[in-house]
């Protein structure tokens, strides 16, 4: 349960068990009127309960996932990634990298990355088409 609809629940619950002592303090109820107020007091009780107690919802699982790559060379000014590249400032996102084959760069300029990178592309590179990933 997300912790807005825990929320919410919580207030409804206790709502639901304070009013319920507004019946006897309005009057003298009758059989039908305690009856119902117990089963009112009762639920707001249950749901109480079940809000307070509820685990807590699992955790999103990673959006990008990438396992066992190969070799990832770049040259002469190129990028080579062996995972994942994601934007500078992509915030928010998620990332699982397992087993990554390894990665290398040649030349001035050249970067290569086994793993996550998280920044801005450089000039004349970009993840998409850069380096051999085998």
């Amino acid at each position: 349960m997300s912790h807005r609809w825990k929320i919410t629940v919580i207030v409804v619950a206790v709502a639901a068990i304070v009013s319920t002592p507004l019946v006897w303090l309005l009057g003298s109820p009758n059989a039908g009127q305690l009856a119902g107020a117990s089963i009112q007091a009762a639920t707001g009780i249950a749901a109480l309960l079940w809000a307070v107690l509820a685990s807590p919802p699992a955790p999103a699982p990673a959006r990008d996932v990438v396992r066992r790559t190969g070799a990832a060379e770049a040259k002469d000014g190129g990028l080579a990634v062996a995972g994942i590249k994601h934007p500078e400032g992509s915030g928010g996102t998620s990332a699982l990298v397992e087993d990554m084959g390894p990665s290398t760069a040649h030349g001035q300029g050249s970067s290569a990355v086994s793993g996550v990178e998280i920044a801005a592309d450089r000039p004349g590179q970009s993840a998409e088409g850069a380096g051999t990933v085998a």
